[in-house]
């Protein structure tokens, strides 16, 4: 179960959430109120309909609810000085690779400059400790090799999505050697794989776009049944970013840099071997999407020896287990039952093991 030690520290702490309205955040800001913590929520409104965010009712959950754009950075500013928090988690983001090709300008200023501002607006609060700054695994510079990426290889991005979050890293690492070096505060990152888990509705991502096929009777279309990925619930990273960001607090420069969260090597599959195993839980058809679509990586995987060893975090779940929690969840969604008392169970089941 959640250490004494966890439990106790997260209790009252202020913790300043960007992003909270996104799949992500919702679930985040449910496990911080359920660990006692005084949250403040800074975000755009829900970007999906249905959302997560309504659905568990999130806004009425959290302290502060604040909606707000990271581009704007004196509304950003004022929101943090009147939070003062302890901590900052900043997932506020453009997170489709598909969406980049669409919308590059509006995907560099979110994850670039949004970045950007957080950070400079960091630099002037009084009981700051940690700032984590959440990209993604495709910050990596990919050459599809099929290799585990490391914290030290090198950064980069072909689509404007990873190029982004290649970005948004050197930004976090310039702030954190120019001006948070000799202070109080410990600025990080976190990359994460890819995020499965009950209540995401965004475009362009495999399970919800089964969700989708479902409802609306239809097959579903696969665009790359053969890409790897590294999956993991979302309960994986997320409480990987809080076990960060707790050390970064609690023993300031020893946890600065950048920090992998991804499954266990059997847990890097493919798309084909996903979709298998949520056939078990969720009753869909599948066919073959031939059209031309923009590039993205055929293979994707991270080294999570780092936060192992340094963190003493490790996964908990299989990917069978990620897969039918997930597919679970949007049966109860499909059965029109209580989505709430769902994901608070998920979430207290997974205590028990962290």
């Amino acid at each position: 179960m959640v250490t004494t030690h966890m439990q106790e520290f997260w209790q009252d702490k202020k913790v300043f959430v960007t992003g909270h309205t996104g799949f992500k955040g919702a679930w985040l800001c449910m496990i911080l109120k359920n660990l006692g913590a005084q949250v403040t929520g800074y975000s755009l409104p829900p970007p999906t309909e249905p959302s997560l965010f309504d659905i568990l009712g999130i806004k009425n959950m959290i302290d502060v609810h604040r909606e707000g754009n990271v581009c704007d950075r004196k509304e950003l500013s004022e929101a943090l000085q009147q939070a003062n928090p302890d901590i900052i988690l900043h997932l506020a983001a453009q997170s489709l690779v598909r969406e980049s090709y669409l919308s590059p300008i509006e995907t560099f200023d979110t994850n670039v400059t949004g970045t950007l501002n957080v950070l400079q607006a960091a630099r002037g609060l009084s009981g700051l400790k940690s700032v984590l700054i959440v990209t993604t695994d495709k910050c990596y510079r990919n050459d599809d090799a099929g290799a585990l990426f490391t914290e030290t290889d090198p950064l980069g991005g072909k689509d404007p999505y990873s190029a982004s979050k290649a970005c948004a890293e050197i930004v976090t690492q310039s702030y954190a050697e120019s001006f948070f070096k000799d202070t109080d505060v410990t600025v990080s990152s976190a990359r994460a794989g890819n995020v499965i888990g009950g209540g995401d509705w965004a475009a362009d991502r495999l399970i919800p776009d089964v969700v989708r096929a479902i409802g609306a009777n239809t097959p579903v279309s696969i665009r790359n049944p053969q890409s790897t990925r590294p999956w993991q619930h979302v309960l994986e990273p997320l409480f990987g970013y809080l076990m960060l960001a707790q050390s970064m607090f609690e023993d300031k420069g020893a946890f600065s840099g950048g920090w992998n969260f991804g499954p266990m090597e059997s847990g890097i599959q493919s798309v084909g071997d996903v979709l298998d195993r949520l056939a078990q839980t969720l009753d869909f058809k599948l066919q073959k999407d031939d059209a031309v679509h923009p590039m993205e990586a055929k293979t994707l995987g991270l080294s999570i020896e780092k936060a192992r060893s340094q963190l003493g975090w490790r996964p908990k779940l299989s990917l069978n287990e990620a897969v039918d929690w997930t597919g679970q969840w949007y049966q109860s969604y499909l059965n029109g039952q209580d989505l709430h008392e769902i994901t608070l169970r998920q979430i207290n089941h997974y205590k028990e093991w962290v």
